[in-house]
């Protein structure tokens, strides 16, 4: 139990334990940096030496063996960690989703793979770990609290007590693999009264590179402590608390000593992996009508599909015609191909499906919630970061950025031949290395995918 344990209850503003980050070798600098203002919770590894009270009781009702516990993930025969290369990840990719205390998550640890399909009966979670993994990628890409979290009080676990300063949260975190090695993110937040941080630490290889702590709740900060090495051995900041402290280092570490190159790498590989997601949820309702032409890239709503497929027809010859090819399988009717009305003179656009030659064309405004949902991820699917509208790291070139697009009911409306479809070309496109699914299915859709080489699935429980 820690400081906000998995009853959710947010213990004592001085120090926040995220006792699931594994224990390991905790630089003497680091520790001394940190507030020690209020006991720290037993198994905190930012706890100041010696200091060991006795961990909160649970709270009344909740008992220890409540947790919910996640069956293992599915494995292909002769392998280890699904679809995951033994080898070192040549780009970041976030290959573990930590929920300790995230709405009906207690103590889960979900590995992800290229292709990783939540699955489970309604109420399980599924939407909640798409959720976290969402919000995580926002901070990552510098939103705040309020923008990654727009209805904190959802994520709060069931029956959490709140202290005597009546505030509840929140725990989540993730590992983040690629060229400096596995790196982890554990985070705290406050949902009440006040939605803050208030802890966060990015560790690898059971080292703490960066530890943040509350240390005065009337302040909208959190003290920070990062490693430096050298002469000084650390450094102490304060940092805002409505943001990722790991997506500001970059803009505090000069990196003029192994120590701060250490840091930086680990904190710009996590910055790099979370930048690099396309969270997707297509609205039939909103694809249907004519859009003006604007940049071609596709809303997360897939709204401007119009647009896109106006775009990619012109500058994506070979990505079109695959797009086509599949809208054969997923639509009704014969589909020579897909085309695009635009006025000569300007004005909105209108996709369309080429029926072939003497039949008139079909508007996609005439076709069903179905069909135009599967166009739409199947267009995600085969395209990439520079199609959608995502701001993937500037930095760096996209062959070292591996997008991942989050899909929450990726099948709904679907039937078996247009699941089945998409299931293949996200295998395909998975298998290449550019692009990784994380989405959540319906039992028909998981039932389908379970003895799929290359799917990662993880099966949850009510």
């Amino acid at each position: 139990m820690d400081a906000i344990s998995d009853a959710a209850a947010v213990g004592a503003p001085a120090t926040v334990a995220l006792a699931d980050t594994p224990a390991g070798p905790v630089p003497a600098a680091l520790l001394a940096a940190l507030p020690a203002a209020a006991p720290a919770v037993e198994g905190d590894a930012t706890a100041s030496p010696g200091a060991s009270p006795a961990p909160p009781a649970p709270p009344a009702g909740v008992e220890e063996d409540d947790a919910v516990v996640v069956p293992a993930q599915a494995r292909p025969a002769g392998s280890g960690r699904p679809t995951e290369p033994a080898q070192r990840c040549p780009r970041p990719v976030v290959t573990e989703l930590r929920l300790s205390a995230f709405g009906p998550h207690r103590s889960a640890v979900h590995p992800l793979g290229p292709l990783t399909l939540f699955a489970g009966p309604s109420g399980s979670g599924k939407s909640q770990a798409l959720a976290a993994y969402e919000a995580l990628a926002g901070l990552g890409s510098g939103a705040t609290l309020e923008e990654a979290f727009p209805d904190p009080r959802a994520r709060i676990p069931d029956r959490a007590v709140p202290d005597a300063q009546r505030r509840r949260g929140f725990r989540l975190g993730c590992t983040v693999d690629g060229p400096a090695g596995p790196v982890r993110l554990d985070l705290a937040v406050q949902a009440e009264p006040t939605l803050r941080i208030v802890g966060e630490r990015l560790s690898q290889g059971g080292q703490i590179l960066l530890a943040t702590a509350l240390r005065d709740p009337g302040r909208r900060s959190v003290q920070a402590a990062w490693l430096t090495g050298g002469a000084v051995g650390v450094t102490r900041a304060p940092l805002p608390d409505d943001r990722l402290g790991t997506a500001l280092l970059p803009l505090r570490v000069a990196g003029s000593t192994a120590g701060q190159r250490q840091v930086l790498a680990a904190a710009e590989q996590v910055v790099v992996a979370l930048r690099a997601v396309f969270p997707c949820d297509p609205r039939p309702d909103r694809m249907r009508a004519a859009v003006a032409p604007g940049e071609g890239r596709l809303l997360g709503d897939c709204a401007n599909l119009a647009d896109v497929l106006r775009r990619t027809r012109s500058e994506c010859g070979t990505r079109h015609a695959l797009l086509a090819e599949a809208a054969r399988t997923g639509c009704a009717g014969s589909v020579a191909g897909l085309d695009v009305r635009a006025p000569a003179g300007g004005g909105p656009v209108e996709a369309v499906l080429d029926r072939g030659p003497g039949r008139p064309a079909t508007e996609l405004a005439r076709l069903g919630a179905g069909e135009l949902r599967f166009l739409a991820l199947a267009l995600v699917l085969l395209t990439g970061p520079g199609v959608l509208a995502m701001d993937p790291a500037a930095e760096l070139l996209s062959a070292r950025q591996a997008l991942t697009v989050l899909a929450d009911d990726f099948d709904r409306g679907l039937d078996g031949r247009q699941s089945a479809e998409l299931l293949r070309l996200a295998l395909l496109s998975c298998g290449r290395g550019h692009i990784r699914l994380v989405a959540a299915v319906g039992e028909g859709t998981a039932a389908a995918a379970r003895d799929l080489p290359g799917v990662a699935m993880v099966d949850l429980r009510a």
